[in-house]
């Protein structure tokens, strides 16, 4: 055991048993934050507005608070944005985070001297949490790399402006510095492909431990690193490399290829970091969920999925969940977002402590039949229908094919497979199948005959890549859709089958 890990693992039991406090007192560390949070509010424009000053309890901040998304706030954005202060947090933000959108463009989502800790630290605890869990902290004596986006920052008006992972890129820690890579100048290339190639340059004959990144740019890393070096897979190129730490998307459907890749079951760390907040991370080996973070700096709400969009929908706090109801998560934080929908599905698989699953996005789903196909479902159909026909996908869209040139409409999968199924139409089959045990309206669909089962259309490799790169979505923070209600990526893949 080296010094380094030594340490780690005395510091790392110390910090979690400083942990265990919130996690044991949920509501009251809830109760804490939200006072805190309206306290401060009051000295904000936004406060003024919403009557803050009359907020004692829960109940008057919802009559007070509206539900918003990215649109209802960006009048306050864009105050902040033109340099005014006090706007949704006092003061003026240390960064704005740079986020794609869907629907308006560019997101720009303040990061205040007060919650930037809420993004360092919680991703701290999720390293320290597997260090007591394991009892293993060997990656601390070794070579870490982290896929991000650039921690190169630009000015606009008085804010930093930058990806979230870039920004945290510039607190990592002093100790960790020197065990980090890839190097700044490699880290601040734009172009992703450049990017990665240049990293496997640097890190091929490292002592890497541990790797971070979002799955599908980590597998295009390892698939590179492989090519270039003409060794089997990622443990013959990295012997102690032993944790990889992933999140933004489900890794389940992931994990064969990965498991592929690497040589074998490398142990793993779920973190559910967003632009808006570090919300929860993997507490516990083996996987049980991701332990809420209650303490820092997020009240949250939820929000029943079946109730979206309604005018007045329930608006729950953390002590009124029920376990396996998917909700639409709200965020209230110290950088100023209010009643902020960040468009993100999630159910409760604990509540001592409370532990959640992501279950996919609000606007991500298939339903133009009625059905409500969600990410979820569509995961635990194809990893069941793979596992039957024995054969592993790359990656995969679900899109609805409403006007087919013959037959009934149906949902088209499109497939990119590291390993061919034997029998396409069987492969069809077992997924279908599948789906309808996870979701009865799709069943009722089927049986109804208003939908035919569905189809895989096989794509020739690297179209994701490819179509990800038509659409400008190459690499660093930005995630493939698993499904949609349109075909709009749908169109961009069909050029590679």
């Amino acid at each position: 055991m080296g010094v380094k890990s030594y340490i780690a693992k005395h510091y790392a039991a110390f910090l979690v048993r400083k942990s265990k406090k919130a996690v044991l007192h949920p509501a009251k560390s809830q109760q804490l934050v939200f006072e805190s949070l309206i306290i401060t509010g009051k000295k904000t424009i936004f406060g003024n507005d919403h009557k803050f000053d009359g907020i004692n309890d829960y109940t008057t901040f919802k009559k007070n608070v509206p539900l918003r998304e990215y649109e209802e706030l960006q009048p306050y954005i864009n105050q902040m944005m033109e340099g005014k202060s006090d706007v949704l947090w006092p003061g003026y933000p240390i960064y704005v985070c740079k986020t794609s959108g869907t629907t308006s463009g560019a997101k720009y989502i303040p990061i205040s001297k007060e919650s930037i800790s809420n993004h360092i630290n919680s991703a701290k605890l999720a390293l320290l949490h597997y260090i007591v869990a394991s009892n293993n902290a060997s990656f601390v004596d070794g070579k870490m790399i982290f896929l991000q986006g650039s921690p190169a920052l630009e000015t606009k008006g008085r804010a930093k402006l930058g990806r979230l992972s870039g920004i945290v890129a510039n607190h990592v820690p002093a100790y960790l510095q020197k065990n980090r890579l890839p190097s700044l100048k490699t880290n601040c290339i734009e172009d992703w492909e450049t990017k990665v190639d240049k990293i496997v340059e640097e890190t091929e004959h490292e002592d890497l431990r541990l790797i971070s990144g979002i799955p599908s740019w980590v597998q295009m890393y390892f698939e590179k690193l492989i090519e270039k070096s003409g060794k089997p897979n990622i443990e013959s190129i990295f012997p102690n490399f032993s944790l990889f730490v992933y999140g933004g998307v489900n890794y389940e459907p992931y994990r064969p290829i990965f498991n592929k890749l690497i040589g074998s079951n490398i142990p793993s760390v779920e973190t559910y970091p967003a632009s808006e907040g570090f919300i929860a991370f993997q507490d516990e080996q083996p996987h049980s969920g991701l332990l809420l973070v209650v303490d820092n700096g997020i009240f949250y709400e939820f929000i029943p999925t079946a109730e979206y969009g309604k005018e007045n929908p329930t608006r729950l706090q953390l002590t009124e969940v029920e376990l396996g109801v998917n909700y639409a998560i709200v965020l209230n934080t110290n950088a100023g977002l209010w009643g902020y929908v960040i468009g993100d599905t999630v159910k409760f698989v604990s509540k001592n402590p409370y532990r959640i699953v992501v279950t996919g996005r609000i606007k991500h789903f298939t339903s133009a039949f009625g059905e409500h196909v969600i990410g979820e479902e569509v995961e635990m159909a194809m990893k069941i229908g793979t596992e039957e026909e024995d054969c592993i996908t790359k990656e995969f869209h679900v899109a609805p094919q409403i006007n087919p040139g013959s037959g009934l409409p149906y949902h088209e999968w499109f497939i990119e497979f590291e390993e061919k199924p034997k029998d396409l139409t069987k492969l069809e089959g077992a997924i279908d199948r599948a789906l309808q045990e996870q979701n009865p309206y799709y069943k009722d669909l089927i049986a109804g005959k208003v939908l035919r089962p569905l189809t895989i259309r096989e794509l020739q490799p690297d179209a994701f890549l490819n179509a990800m790169k038509s659409r400008g979505k190459l690499g660093g923070q930005n995630k493939i859709p698993r499904l949609s209600n349109d075909r709009k990526f749908a169109e961009a893949l069909a050029n590679y089958k």
